[in-house]
């Protein structure tokens, strides 16, 4: 393994343990708030924080060089995932079982997968077939225990 790959094994097992652990924050944090006040808070402290960094890293001139696209495309998205999907999600996980909820919404790739094979053209390989498989009978399993 060279530097790079394990910079890389490093760093997305940092990113699983944080995604994996961030549930359990929002499942006691949802007992006493409705979902979409728990997204206003979460977004809110995150675009200061953000702010912040850009500030005192003096890259907040970046910002201008983003085309109006670029705007839309992320703004999309962030409608899309940051306010709609986390809604949603924050409403099931207030409600339901994390050990349930939190794999299912996590079988996101399944769709981007699809999505980019149908919309990018990217090529359908054996490999991603059975991983679509696999995923979809992931879902099941856990959707029946």
């Amino acid at each position: 393994m060279n530097y790079q790959e394990i910079i890389s094994f490093v760093l997305l097992f940092i990113t699983m343990l944080l995604w994996g652990a961030t549930p359990l924050f929002e499942k006691i944090g949802l007992r006493d708030v409705e979902p979409l006040t728990g997204i206003l808070i979460r977004s809110a402290a995150i675009t200061v924080i953000l702010l912040v960094v850009y500030i005192f890293s003096r890259r907040i001139h970046e910002l201008t060089k983003v085309s109006l696209k670029g705007y839309a495309l992320f703004t999309a998205s962030g409608v899309m995932a940051g306010l709609v999907g986390m809604w949603t999600y924050f409403y099931l996980l207030k409600s339901g079982m994390t050990s349930k909820i939190v794999p299912i919404a996590a079988s996101y790739p399944l769709i981007t997968a699809i999505l980019s094979i149908a919309v990018l053209g990217e090529a359908m390989t054996l490999q991603r077939v059975i991983g679509i498989t696999m995923t979809i009978a992931g879902i099941i399993l856990i959707k029946q225990s």
